[in-house]
């Protein structure tokens, strides 16, 4: 009992770090685009308790993947629509992974810590948590389905409105939600081969984590 209730606070604590880079990454992106819509919305900032999303932590916590609020952004307001829009799709994404370069290193040099009962423990974790969740949300946000950056992504180049398109943009999301449904079933039920998308998340994140443990394992 004692185990899980630090596993759960040691995820709630990577969240705190992982949520707020992503989106205040998106704000910082559409300010330097010429927007200003983030900081008129309040969130511009790096506080967690404005990008948390209640069901989107749950989810997390749950089945390791999960979303925030989405950062309120006008377009219209970019100096240069295509590549303002493309920036502020991306920069989370790429915020995410710069996050977990640093975290991986952390984690290695945190297993040295002499051990302080509980606290060190959480530390630990702490850190492996923040290194596989960025990967994991930023892996997560790629898919191409309205309102994640993956299909973000698609619309600033896609110049076709196809019905693909229009599935990704107004049906799409279903799917994803039939996916973590089918994550909490198997979380429950203890049916790992249920867990599609988490199966899916788990074997990308493997290859993507693979240039920054090259990189550090010339050190450690």
């Amino acid at each position: 009992m004692i185990d899980k209730a630090i596993e759960y606070i040691s995820i709630f604590l990577a969240l705190m770090l992982v949520l707020p880079i992503h989106e205040f990454a998106h704000g910082f992106a559409a300010v330097k685009c010429g927007d200003i819509t983030p900081k008129i919305y309040k969130r511009y900032t790096l506080n967690p308790f404005a990008h948390f999303d209640i069901y989107g932590l749950l989810c997390f916590v749950i089945a390791r993947f999960g979303w925030a609020k989405p950062m309120p952004v006008n377009p219209n307001n970019f100096k240069n629509y295509k590549w303002g829009c493309f920036w502020v799709s991306i920069a989370g994404v790429l915020a995410n992974y710069l996050l977990a370069f640093v975290a991986y290193p952390l984690f290695f040099l945190s297993l040295y810590v002499p051990q302080f009962g509980y606290f060190t423990t959480v530390l630990q974790l702490t850190l492996y948590f923040t290194f596989s969740m960025c990967l994991s949300f930023a892996v997560f946000n790629l898919i191409p389905v309205y309102p994640l950056d993956g299909f973000r992504l698609i619309d600033v180049f896609s110049k076709r409105r196809s019905r693909i398109y229009n599935f990704l943009r107004y049906r799409g999301i279903y799917v994803l939600y039939g996916f973590f449904a089918l994550s909490i079933i198997s979380d429950i039920l203890e049916l790992a081969y249920l867990d599609i998308l988490g199966n899916f998340l788990s074997i990308v994140v493997g290859y993507i984590s693979i240039p920054i443990e090259l990189f550090w394992g010339l050190i450690f």
